[in-house]
């Protein structure tokens, strides 16, 4: 079996391959390549390996650029020190992963899957494409309003909530002042980290620092208290209840 090592840490790649010669002797270990680019040529000019092992994060790029730029059908064993979230994606279209620092374990159960699938995998172009925009996605993280004859800038971590209000939408800032702003909560939602801000109800996305207190309140919802608003429409819908307890656990 011939499998070609994709990996920019030579510290990192010597030890999976000496793990891959530990495990089966016979593996021949075609080459260890270090860039996105070097794996695009290398591919362009090579009968493709039996086997793939690849790391995710690169020094000139994402692996996944490279299904962008060259014809790869091999299997792949994706190497990473991302966590099972950002890989769920496109775990079906691979043979497996291996958390780094790699275990010699993980790895034969990885190889094994291989030989008994035994089949080489084509892998959607849209698969790549949205592991590529998750990992690569950045956010927003100031906004400019106007006051007055004056400019203004926001950033994240000054502001403690969105809201809308008779057609119009505010942000308002960690002393409790609003302003307007030309964005809808549809499009906020898609601009703000998740990990920062939740959209509680129709009306209402908070960011988790400027919460103060969670009391139950009527009907299976959640009602929030924050430090410099005080209004009733701070209720969690009871849809929402679930995903939001995950997203304050997470």
């Amino acid at each position: 079996m011939k499998c070609l090592v994709i990996e920019d840490e030579k510290v990192a790649a010597e030890r999976l391959c000496n793990l891959i010669s530990t495990y089966d002797p016979s593996i021949d270990i075609l080459e260890i390549i270090q860039s996105v680019e070097k794996s695009v040529s290398w591919f362009n000019n090579h009968a493709l390996p039996d086997l793939i092992f690849m790391d995710i994060q690169l020094a000139d790029g994402l692996s996944f650029e490279i299904f962008e730029q060259a014809e790869v059908t091999s299997p792949v064993i994706f190497t990473t020190a991302y966590d099972e979230y950002a890989l769920r994606a496109f775990k079906v279209n691979s043979i497996d992963y291996l958390l780094k620092p790699i275990d010699l374990a993980e790895l034969g159960n990885a190889i094994k899957k291989f030989k008994e699938k035994n089949q080489s995998l084509v892998y959607p172009q849209h698969v790549f494409e949205n592991i590529l925009h998750t990992l690569t996605k950045s956010y927003k993280n100031k906004f400019m309003v106007k006051v007055g004859e004056r400019l203004k800038v926001f950033t994240t971590d000054n502001i403690q909530c969105f809201y809308s209000m008779e057609k119009s939408v505010f942000l308002q800032n960690r002393q409790g002042r609003d302003y307007d702003i030309n964005y809808t909560l549809d499009q906020l939602e898609e601009l703000l980290d998740p990990s920062i801000f939740f959209r509680i109800n129709r009306k209402y996305i908070l960011a988790f620092s400027a919460i103060k207190e969670i009391m139950s309140y009527s009907n299976s919802r959640l009602f929030i208290k924050m430090e410099n608003n005080a209004s009733d429409d701070l209720i969690v819908s009871r849809e929402r209840v679930q995903e939001f307890k995950k997203w304050l656990e997470s």
